[in-house]
């Protein structure tokens, strides 16, 4: 696969942008992960998304617009959306563009695939420059959004870095089916907040960097838990982000016990924590969790892949702490030990 087009480049965003409207598949920066982005109402382009991925048609896929304000992202939010209750749109004006997605009710001739065929549809306005670079050379071009799911193979360890996704889909896709852009390394490092606004009442969907306290100050409800009648949404099933090695979430002690059993023979063998643990063997693989949540988010995904990297076959991994702002984070985790 070649190298990567460099994102600070006009011509290689003109060069991403022409990719979308011609039906090839993009690996876009965004400020949570890159995904792997087509042109939202071009259903044969978004089906290659799910083939590539190996992803089920019927999970769906997240829609991103443009806009730096209101009159930028509104119209794309129309042109998806039937319907935007009051409280989505306080959400929108306080976090677009940001790292959270909002799930509204579908307009029936837009979007469908991109939707895993239900009546509702999720949108987010990101805030990457690059990202939000190429969505406005794409729309002049008749891209309304770009469907985007983490650009990884389904239910492995989202990228980071343009250099992640190459190797994701190195021997998967040619040249002539994906372009990537590189934007740098993601800013926050999971994916974004999804909050169903499809039934009346806001729905926690998703927990991200967005803690569900700033979001029921800003839509004046408070956020209900998810439901059974709640829509698919993206990143939602039990086992998710997981890295080849097994993970498992223990706490300090628990982690220091097992090391010193293991003694000299800790091979294979990575721990992630906050906490100072110590070992006897010169084999164990160690990583440092930061103790700020936003600072563990933006690495997560990355060191998971390093410890894949490095060979390990288990990784013990300190549970965050119980506090709200590390919610997302817990929840990632959760996801790749299940």
């Amino acid at each position: 696969m070649n190298t990567p087009l460099d994102g600070r480049q006009a011509t290689a965003i003109a060069q991403a942008a022409q990719a979308l409207a011609d039906g090839r598949l993009l690996g876009l920066p965004t400020e949570t992960v890159y995904g792997l982005g087509a042109d939202a109402d071009n259903a044969s382009a978004v089906a290659r998304i799910f083939s590539a991925k190996g992803r089920p048609s019927n999970h769906p896929l997240i829609v991103h617009v443009a806009g730096a304000t209101e009159a930028e992202w509104w119209p794309a939010v129309q042109h998806y959306a039937t319907d935007v209750p009051d409280f989505a749109l306080r959400l929108m004006r306080a976090f677009w563009p940001g790292p959270l997605t909002l799930i509204l009710p579908r307009r029936e001739v837009v979007g469908a695939v991109a939707a895993g065929g239900q009546n509702s549809i999720g949108l987010r306005c990101p805030s990457h420059p690059v990202a939000q670079a190429v969505l406005h050379a794409a729309r002049p071009l008749g891209v309304w959004g770009v469907a985007a799911p983490s650009a990884n193979r389904f239910g492995r360890v989202s990228p980071t870095t343009a250099a992640h996704v190459v190797s994701e889909f190195e021997g998967v896709l040619s040249d002539t089916e994906l372009c990537v852009l590189d934007g740098g390394p993601c800013d926050v490092g999971i994916e974004s907040t999804i909050v169903d606004a499809s039934r009346g009442h806001p729905v926690l969907l998703r927990p991200g960097m967005l803690t569900a306290a700033h979001i029921e100050a800003v839509c004046g409800q408070p956020l209900r838990a998810r439901d059974e009648q709640a829509p698919r949404a993206s990143g939602t099933l039990e086992s998710h982000y997981a890295p080849q090695a097994k993970v498992r979430l223990m706490d300090a002690q628990q982690i220091q016990s097992a090391l010193d059993v293991l003694g000299t023979d800790a091979r294979h063998i990575a721990v992630y924590t906050r906490s100072r643990v110590n070992s006897a063997s010169k084999h164990l693989v160690q990583r440092a969790m930061p103790d700020d949540a936003a600072a563990c988010a933006q690495e997560l995904f990355a060191v998971l892949r390093a410890f894949d990297d490095a060979g390990v076959k288990l990784i013990w991994i300190e549970t965050p702490p119980p506090a709200p702002e590390w919610d997302g984070v817990r929840d990632r985790l959760q996801r790749a030990a299940a």
